[in-house]
C-alpha cells in the first residue's frame, strides 16, 4: 500500500488530546509530515513544552498510525510544543509575552513567593521561557530566594527610552525592587508609588519573548492586585494556600476577588502548599500538622482544580535561604514541583482553548 500524507492525517484524526477533546489534526497540533519509502516522520505540536500527558499521545499517535498504514513502516514522531495564548496581538504592554499569571494568597506565611521561584524555575527547566516579577513591593523575597540580591540590573537605551534589563538566573529572567534598593532600607512607600513601581517593572523592563510571566503578588487584596488586572490582560490567577482553617477562609477571599465580575480573571486553580510533614529520612511518611486535605476541599468547593499538593520538607526552606530552589535538586520536592508545573501549564493551555481571549480589566475602584 503507497504511503500518503492523506493517509497519515486520516490515521491522526483518531488521536484525541485528552483535555481538549478534539483530534490533533482538526487542533493543527500535527505538522511536517515527511515520507520516504517506507519511512514516516511526523511532527506533533503540543502546547506547551510541560505538557505531562506528552508519551501517552505519542503511543496514541504511533499506534494510530500502524493501525492505518502498517506494523513495517518506520515511523518517527517528533514531539515539539508552542505555547498558546489568547492576548490580543496590539497589546501595548508586554507585547511579547504569551501568558501572564498571577500568584496570590490570601495572607502572608503560606510559602507563596517560595512556591512561585520554584514554579517559575519547573517551568524553565522544561524548556519554556519564563520570567518572575517580584511585585511585593514592601517585602521583595525573590532575590534571596534566587541568590541574586546584591545584583544590579543594567539599563539599555532602546528607541530613546531607558529599558531595564532583567536579572537572569537558573533560567529565569527576574525584576524585583530588591534589585534597586539596599537590603537592608525599608521601602516606606504609599500604595500609588508601590503600583507605579509594579507599572514600571511591566513597561520599562526588556522581557522579550516569554511563554510564562509569573507575578509574585503580595498577601491579601490590595492596590497592587487592582494595577495589575488595570494594566495588563492576566491570562489567569493561581491561589496559594495552607491546609488550616485561616489560611483557607484567606484564601476564599482572595480566590473571590479574582472571580468578582467586574474583574473576571480565571482561576487557574489552587496550590496547597506544606499539605503535610515528610522528614526527609522516612520519605513515605505524611504527617498532617496543619490538617489534612484543606486546599483540595477548597478548591473543590470552588470549582476550581487543585494544582497540587507541595510537602513541608526542611529542605525546601533551606534552599530558599541560602538561593537555591529546591526544585533544581533531586528528591521528593523536585518531583513535586515537576509535577505541579506540569498542572500549572495543562490549566493554562486548557484555558486558552476554551475561554475568550484575555482583557484589561476595566473597572474604577
Amino acid at each position: 500500500m503507497k504511503i500518503t500524507k492523506e493517509k497519515v492525517l486520516e490515521a491522526l484524526r483518531e488521536v484525541q488530546d485528552p483535555d481538549l477533546k478534539q483530534d490533533l489534526v482538526t487542533l493543527n497540533m500535527v505538522e511536517n509530515i515527511r515520507i520516504s519509502d517506507a519511512k514516516v516522520s511526523v511532527d506533533i505540536v503540543l502546547t506547551t513544552p510541560a505538557c505531562p500527558l506528552k508519551e501517552m499521545i505519542r503511543k496514541d499517535c504511533e499506534q494510530s498510525i500502524h493501525k492505518h498504514i502498517g506494523n513495517d513502516i518506520d515511523l518517527v514522531i517528533n514531539m515539539t510544543s508552542v505555547v498558546t495564548t489568547t492576548r490580543y496581538d496590539d497589546a501595548p504592554l508586554l507585547p511579547g509575552v504569551k501568558n501572564i499569571i498571577a500568584i496570590a494568597s490570601g495572607k502572608g506565611g503560606v510559602g507563596k513567593s517560595t512556591t512561585a521561584a520554584n514554579l517559575a524555575v519547573s517551568l524553565a527547566k522544561t524548556g519554556a521561557e519564563v520570567g518572575l516579577i517580584d511585585a511585593d513591593i514592601f517585602g521583595p523575597s525573590i532575590p534571596t530566594m534566587f541568590n541574586c540580591e546584591f545584583e544590579q540590573p543594567t539599563v539599555q537605551q532602546e528607541n530613546g527610552k531607558n529599558m531595564i534589563i532583567p536579572i537572569q538566573q537558573y533560567g529565569v529572567k527576574l525584576m524585583s525592587i530588591g534589585f534597586l534598593a539596599p537590603p537592608d532600607n525599608a521601602v516606606v512607600w504609599r500604595g500609588p508609588m508601590a503600583s507605579s513601581a509594579l507599572k514600571q517593572f511591566m513597561s520599562d523592563t526588556k522581557w522579550g519573548e516569554l511563554d510564562y510571566l509569573l507575578i509574585d503578588l503580595p498577601p491579601g487584596t490590595s492596590d497592587i492586585h487592582l494595577t495589575l488586572v488595570q494594566t495588563v490582560p492576566v491570562t489567569g490567577a493561581i491561589i496559594v494556600t495552607t491546609p488550616q482553617k485561616v489560611a483557607l477562609a484567606d484564601a476564599q477571599k482572595g480566590l473571590a476577588m479574582f472571580k468578582q465580575e467586574q474583574i473576571n480573571v480565571p482561576v487557574l486553580g489552587i496550590i496547597e502548599n506544606m499539605a503535610y510533614f515528610t522528614p526527609e529520612e522516612l520519605p513515605n511518611n505524611k504527617y498532617f500538622i496543619f490538617g489534612e486535605d484543606g486546599g483540595k476541599n477548597l478548591a473543590e468547593k470552588s470549582n476550581v482544580e487543585l494544582l497540587g499538593q507541595i510537602p513541608l520538607v526542611q529542605s525546601i526552606r533551606e534552599s530558599g535561604d541560602n538561593g537555591h530552589p529546591a526544585v533544581l535538586k533531586d528528591d521528593i520536592t523536585a518531583k513535586s514541583y515537576k509535577e505541579l508545573a506540569e498542572s500549572v501549564a495543562r490549566q493554562v493551555a486548557i484555558r486558552n482553548a476554551t475561554r475568550q481571549k484575555t482583557k484589561i480589566v476595566e473597572m474604577k475602584v
